[in-house]
């Protein structure tokens, strides 16, 4: 059982979300609705929580300042969910540590799927040894990528784009949130430097290229076969 921190001042957009993740997970998160940032901090100083999902505009304090809260001497995974989708709101959410950064609308399949590789990598199920699909492996503690069995040696942006990928395959990475995961937010090149690195990632897959997908005008993603 997880427990979920959702804090959204809309009353209706809240219960949506609340209703949708609990149903979805099938029963295995236990979500915990808080209309502002004071609501929020009595939950989260009540219990533990596994994942805070955080309105950016709410009525008492903003959701930056309530993530700096709730990660002061704290690991928990943040995801923001906000209609501000300014680059700088997005750095800023970043800056301050959060996970990840949804704009409004959204899907809420998507805000699943994101919630759930969050909660996995948290509780140390990323953090298997070897990352397998098809005849593509990245093998964590050796910091290696495999193809077909033989080693193929990656730079370490690449390598990291690859596990990356088959962390949460199946799932579009945007090219803006790879480039602040790996660059960070203080990077003032081009986003076009993640192309350049997929495109050498992809000669260096042999046939297994062709399940690095990209989607257009967004980003990329990882598809099994």
């Amino acid at each position: 059982m997880h427990t979920i921190l959702l804090v959204e001042d809309e009353r209706t957009l809240r219960e949506l979300v609340g209703d949708y993740l609990t149903r979805r997970s099938g029963g295995q998160w236990r979500v915990l609705p808080a209309a502002d940032g004071g609501e929020a901090l009595l939950l989260a100083a009540s219990q533990p929580l596994d994942l805070a999902i955080l309105d950016v505009m709410l009525p008492d304090i903003d959701g930056f300042a309530l993530c700096r809260e709730l990660r002061s001497g704290s690991d928990l995974p943040i995801l923001f969910l906000s209609a501000r989708s300014a680059e700088e709101d997005r750095l800023r959410g970043y800056g301050l540590g959060a996970d990840d950064y949804m704009t409004k609308p959204f899907s809420q399949a998507e805000l699943f799927a994101k919630a759930a590789a969050l909660l996995r990598r948290s509780k140390g199920e990323m953090g298997r040894d070897l990352l397998v699909s098809g005849g593509v492996a990245v093998d964590i503690p050796a910091h290696a990528a495999l193809v077909d069995g033989r080693r193929v040696d990656l730079p370490p942006k690449e390598l990291a784009i690859l596990r990356l990928l088959l962390e949460e395959r199946g799932r579009v990475l945007r090219r803006e949130d790879l480039l602040l995961r790996l660059w960070g937010w203080d990077y003032e090149g081009s986003d076009r430097v993640v192309d350049t690195h997929v495109k050498n990632l992809r000669r260096a897959l042999g046939p297994w290229a062709r399940c690095l997908k990209t989607v257009f005008k967004t980003g990329y993603k990882w598809e099994e076969e």
